[in-house]
């Protein structure tokens, strides 16, 4: 089902939003790069309000949107590169996640970029499904994945050139590259991986045509 307005089980979602933004802003780790960070997070509000009202949302569409969101929000308040995941885990289950897959960084920031093309994925494949309604589901999905490549690219350009604006320090703390020269490379794969993995499953939900004899 296509929404036009907001329901009910869309103000709670935003509301859930908007209390862990408050949370998120009590005490960050670096006030200037959270607030970097949440200029994405209302620029992408407005494009989430704007598409919903001119083309509609699934609400499959909007819930995922939000979730990215989400993870975003917390991602923001600890400056991406030191969300203490690892802690969390060992606290609750016991278990240290980096140790068991050898991993020597902060890898959080990869997860944001994997469930950017994950959960983005269904907003995308409306937008190019009403902009381009003729086109068969297979087209569409090469389309979207297409893009999530282009926008990823996209976004690593600006946080480059926002990155050299600032001290060595804070471009660090904004950019979260964590020494790794490769880093912008590996998020813009894991974007199309989780894209892709969207995508194929959508793919298989889709009812084919009946042909007629």
């Amino acid at each position: 089902m296509i929404y036009y307005k907001l329901t009910l089980k869309h103000w709670l979602l935003l509301a859930i939003l908007g209390f862990s933004i408050i949370l998120a802003s009590i005490q960050p780790l670096e006030m200037e790069s959270y607030l970097l960070h949440q200029v994405g997070t209302l620029l992408m509000l407005i494009a989430l309000f704007f598409c919903q009202k001119k083309l509609g949302l699934s609400y499959t569409a909007f819930l995922f949107y939000i979730l990215f969101l989400l993870i975003h929000v917390s991602a923001a308040h600890y400056v991406y590169s030191y969300v203490p995941y690892n802690d969390w885990i060992k606290s609750i289950f016991h278990f240290d996640l980096n140790q068991a897959m050898g991993w020597t960084r902060n890898m959080y920031d990869r997860l944001v970029h994997f469930v950017y093309g994950l959960f983005l994925y269904p907003f995308f494949y409306r937008l190019f499904q009403v902009w381009l309604p003729t086109l068969k589901p297979k087209i569409l999905f090469i389309l979207v994945i297409q893009f999530v490549m282009a926008s990823s690219l996209f976004y690593e350009w600006i946080e480059w050139w926002i990155a050299i604006s600032l001290s060595p320090e804070q471009a660090e703390n904004y950019n979260g590259q964590q020494g790794d020269i490769w880093d912008a490379h590996q998020d813009m794969l894991l974007a199309t991986i989780g894209a892709i993995m969207t995508g194929l499953i959508q793919l298989c939900f889709i009812p084919k045509p009946i042909k007629s004899d």
